[in-house]
């Protein structure tokens, strides 16, 4: 014999119930079947409805009821291909006395729990009827027994008690001796020892059949509903969720107290009480495994992981009583939690100081009014007196939690959860933990719950998989093959690296757009054209109120307005990747503000690309740092650009055409003026030296400028490619000097003794940096470990996909920390 449940939209449609007609069918050629059923989906509350509206007076009822007779007879009559006439007229005869009901109770203006039984018990007597007609029509035999001639409870209306000895023995007795194949049974819905109709309460339809499979001692009880089983966390927040195939009662129970709505853990302790299995099953996809709830040892491995899964409660008050008079003197949990039971305020979390200081409970927020006035009124002689402060109410709160029956043997599980909230900067305002150390609790800002969730659950059941939410503004050059060499390589990361690594936003200085669930990089540049307006600060709101775990944000503009909001970013734990310099080259105030927001929200701030495009310089140099390595000096050609320029310079060549050959190309900015005066290279200097632990600002960096005045002063940068013609003597005459020497120009960068200059040099045969080629950039770090053989770094320093990969190599160096 099985008993199986079935409910929720699993009844919502004449679809859905051939759907169950379907699954009991094919489970009943080898067995008998008792079919416990709930209301169609959405009517109990349809009813409580109509009801408080006839109690209110509002003739509204009326339409209400009429839409509940319109649903029923539309199932009916999809579900019955040749209804009986007897079928039909009882039906309606029904319906007809749920229409009295809610006439007299809009007479009387009253609605009284023993009505409320009565007018709720018709969802599950309306359809377990329609259900049973449905059946036969099929061509089974079945028969509806109802639930009131076999669950015997006491008289307190709307959560009746159930009287177990005669309950059991009613149910012993009549499937000892039925003969039918199939038994439809109404479930939530009982009767009183005085013969009275009542309820069994919240999940009453699967303590329904928790009640009969306990008292028939069945193998399983099934719960058919519309989710797959229980997950590891609410698929509709966590895309990533996926079902649990076994979990024991005890995790059950956590994961339902703490919000996961598949099962009500009261509902099912007849069965617990037995260790009868519960299996969860998907009425919409029965092929599905679902989750089975049992603590038989043979389904669970000696390396089940600690935490099982994880969940929410949202729409917390977090109350908190305290004061120094609380101290020392018995009697005040007592008195507080009495009241609050008086009062029927149910409380859902709690924790207490060790000091005896304070006393911090989380209840529903719909209760916060009633509890603080209360609470205010009992200890009103200790609050005036100034021995405690008044009962403080914080709103706008959620509880997460994490349940698992290892997490009490497995060392660190606290740590690594508050950790991953910490990083992803969700403030903790309460904790508790049982003794029993099934869950870890923690009371957080509502609107951090998707992302808390998100980030736990990553953590702990995603095979160390972490998820990268990247937000790219300046979509150039640079950036657009960055978009792309992220899009060639997604899968290649999370196969090899366990890196996903998500495209949300993208910003041209003409539109932005976003994509929570990340943007498909398809079409991505056709998607941008039809994209909202930019702007910087939206961009930043945007990324602030999308509240993604591990998001980072990505700079490729040369914009100052833009590096002024990293701070920002910062202090909503968003990481930075920049590639524009303008913030690390910036005043060191600023630059060490950074530096610092980043350790104290642990939100990274790399710049990689600042020096030497994608070479791993400033990588290097913090590694050669962090090992305890001093610098004495650095030597470096830090210009891709410029070395562009004097490799490609010579007596049969015009140093115009050269630098305008650059800029076609790509290897210097819009503006060259910004790469021929210095500034850029004395901008990079600039960060190695304040990386290398020395404060410095750049007007202390000596920029000896090979550019004429004329060029210096020239107002547009047309306007200065015409000083470069004028001046085209002057440039040769600088090659032919390194000429003669059998010299090459370099624009070499020096940090030596905490001093820093920038100038052109001849470089002779010999020297490291003499037969650099292209656009390729050369550091060379002297250190106390390399004082006369330095350590060099040498490669492409200039270029959109080198560069571009450096601000990959940033993002895949956040996504290993």
């Amino acid at each position: 014999m099985q008993v199986l449940k079935f409910g929720g939209t699993s009844l919502g449609t004449s679809k859905n119930i051939n759907q169950v007609i379907s699954i009991v069918e094919k489970k009943a050629v080898n067995n008998k079947i008792i079919c416990i059923v709930s209301a169609v989906g959405g009517i109990t509350d349809a009813l409580l409805k109509a009801g408080h509206l006839a109690k209110d007076k509002n003739a509204d009822y009326k339409k209400v009821f009429h839409q509940i007779k319109k649903k029923h007879l539309l199932i009916a009559e999809e579900l019955i291909s040749a209804p009986v006439k007897t079928f039909l007229l009882d039906l309606n005869s029904q319906l007809d006395t749920l229409k009295k009901l809610l006439d007299g109770i809009y007479l009387i203006n009253e609605i009284s729990p023993q009505t409320a039984d009565k007018l709720v018990s018709f969802g599950e007597l309306l359809s377990s009827y329609i259900i049973t007609e449905a059946f036969k029509d099929n061509g089974n035999k079945v028969v509806r027994k109802n639930a009131q001639e076999l669950i015997i409870t006491n008289s307190n209306f709307t959560k009746a008690e159930v009287k177990f000895e005669i309950t059991n023995k009613n149910i012993v007795h009549y499937f000892k001796t039925a003969k039918q194949q199939i038994t439809i049974v109404p479930g939530f819905i009982s009767t009183s020892e005085h013969n009275e109709i009542t309820t069994l309460g919240r999940g009453g339809s699967d303590y329904t059949a928790a009640i009969i499979a306990a008292a028939l001692k069945v193998d399983v009880l099934e719960i058919w509903t519309d989710v797959s089983g229980m997950f590891t966390a609410n698929p509709k927040l966590v895309k990533q969720a996926y079902p649990i195939s076994y979990i024991s009662y005890q995790e059950a129970m956590e994961l339902s107290h703490f919000g996961a709505k598949v099962i009500y853990p009261p509902s099912v302790q007849p069965v617990l009480f037995l260790n009868i299995p519960i299996h969860i099953k998907n009425t919409l996809q029965p092929d599905n495994k679902g989750t089975v709830i049992t603590n038989d040892p043979q389904y669970y491995s000696a390396e089940k992981p600690p935490a099982t899964g994880i969940t929410n409660i949202n729409n917390i008050a977090l109350l908190t009583l305290q004061g120094n008079g609380m101290v020392g003197v018995p009697g005040f949990s007592k008195r507080l939690f009495e009241v609050l039971a008086n009062h029927k305020i149910n409380i859902i979390f709690i924790t207490q100081a060790s000091s005896e200081h304070s006393i911090c409970f989380g209840i529903d927020v719909h209760d916060a009014p009633l509890a603080e006035k209360i609470i205010n009124e009992v200890f009103e002689y200790e609050i005036d007196t100034r021995k405690i402060d008044p009962i403080l109410v914080e709103k706008e709160l959620s509880i997460i939690a994490l349940v698992g029956d290892k997490i009490k043997n497995h060392q660190g599980v606290s740590g690594k959860m508050f950790s991953v909230l910490g990083k992803n900067n969700i403030n903790i305002r309460a904790i508790a933990q049982g003794a029993s150390e099934r869950n870890i609790s923690a009371v957080i800002a509502e609107k951090d719950v998707k992302k808390a969730l998100n980030a736990v659950h990553e953590r702990f059941f995603e095979s160390d998989t972490k998820q990268l939410n990247v937000f790219i503004t300046g979509v150039g050059n640079v950036g657009e093959r960055l978009v792309e060499q992220i899009k060639q390589q997604k899968h290649y990361l999370l196969k090899n690296h366990k890196i996903n690594v998500r495209i949300v936003g993208l910003s041209n200085s003409r539109t932005m757009l976003f994509n929570a669930e990340g943007l498909a990089l398809k079409d991505w540049k056709e998607d941008l054209k039809k994209g909202q307006k930019a702007s910087i600060l939206t961009f930043l709101d945007t990324v602030k109120a999308l509240n993604l775990r591990n998001s980072i944000f990505i700079d490729i503009t040369a914009n100052s307005e833009v590096s002024k909001l990293y701070e920002q970013y910062l202090k909503e734990s968003i990481a930075v990747v920049a590639c524009n310099k303008i913030a690390c080259s910036s005043s060191q105030k600023n630059y060490s503000t950074l530096k610092q927001l980043s350790l104290k929200y642990n939100a990274p701030f790399l710049f990689e690309t600042n020096v030497g495009a994608g070479l791993p310089i400033i990588d290097t140099l913090g590694n050669l740092m962090a090992s305890g390595d001093k610098i004495t000096s650095i030597q470096a050609v830090l210009s891709g650009s410029l070395n562009f320029v004097f490799n490609n310079f010579n007596a049969n060549s015009k140093f115009h055409d050269v630098v305008k050959q650059a800029q076609l190309e790509g290897y210097t900015e819009p503006d060259p003026r910004i790469d021929l005066s210095g500034i850029d290279v004395a901008r990079k200097i600039l960060i190695l030296a304040r990386e290398s632990g020395f404060e410095m600002d750049l007007d202390a960096i000596k920029n000896d400028s090979f550019l004429t005045v004329s060029n210096l002063k020239s107002d547009t940068v047309d306007d200065f490619y015409k000083t470069l013609i004028e001046d085209e003597n002057y440039f040769q005459s600088l090659y032919a000097s390194a000429e003669s020497k059998n010299c090459q120009l370099k624009y070499v960068a020096e940090f030596n003794n905490g001093k820093a200059k920038v100038g052109l040099k001849e470089i002779p045969v010999g020297h490291p940096f003499h037969n650099l080629k292209g656009k390729d950039n050369i550091v060379m770090f002297y250190t106390q470990r390399y004082p006369e053989q330095p350590m060099i770094i040498k490669g492409a320093g200039a270029g959109a996909d080198v560069t571009a990969s450096g601000l990959f190599a940033d993002i895949i160096r956040i996504g290993n920390n």
